[in-house]
């Protein structure tokens, strides 16, 4: 019986001692990623969730993530989307622990000039929000006219106008780098 005994606490002991160094181990490699893991990963993992999208002029949009690019995220709102820059993001509110990373090289190589082309494409009517400076943010509504490799050209018009020449209060020329935020009607609505 006493030998019984020995041998059953050296064997809880052992079993102990494997399962403490298999939990380092995990909690090792669980560091060891994350310390890989890039803002886009995280945002990929949270696909479909609601997250409120904090920005650095003061604005708050919130929204059901549809997609994480190489330097832009889309929110979906009821019935616009919003395409906001990484850079323009204070904080997330509802962004999940688990990360996605991008399996395609060419999707990785797909930034927010390309999203804005494709906009400027479709001549869609935006609300463009500028980072401002203290005094909150600049709001312009338009078309994109053109798109450089750090820079966009915005048709201003009046609100619910068409794009007419005629109508052209200025061209704005918005470099990337002063994009808060890109409000446009989500697809298939009027």
């Amino acid at each position: 019986m006493r030998w019984d005994s020995l041998f059953n606490d050296m064997e809880s002991q052992f079993a102990e001692s494997e399962r403490l160094a298999l939990d380092a181990e995990i909690n090792e490699r669980t560091r060891a990623e994350m310390v890989t893991a890039e803002l886009a990963d995280r945002l990929r993992g949270s696909l479909r969730c609601r997250l409120a999208a904090h920005l650095d002029c003061g604005e708050v949009f919130r929204g059901a993530l549809s997609h994480a690019g190489a330097d832009a995220l889309v929110l979906d709102e009821e019935q616009r989307q919003v395409l906001i820059p990484y850079a323009s993001v204070m904080w997330y509110e509802g962004l999940g622990r688990m990360t996605v990373a991008e399996p395609s090289q060419v999707r990785r190589g797909i930034g927010l000039a390309h999203a804005l082309r494709g906009l400027a494409r479709d001549r869609a009517e935006l609300s463009v929000t500028l980072r401002g400076q203290g005094s909150g943010p600049v709001r312009l509504t338009g078309v994109i006219d053109r798109v450089g490799k750090d820079h966009l050209d915005l048709a201003v018009y009046t609100p619910g106008e068409s794009r007419r020449s005629r109508q052209v209060n200025q061209v704005s020329v918005i470099p990337f780098a002063s994009l808060a935020a890109i409000r446009s009607r989500r697809s298939g609505e009027l």
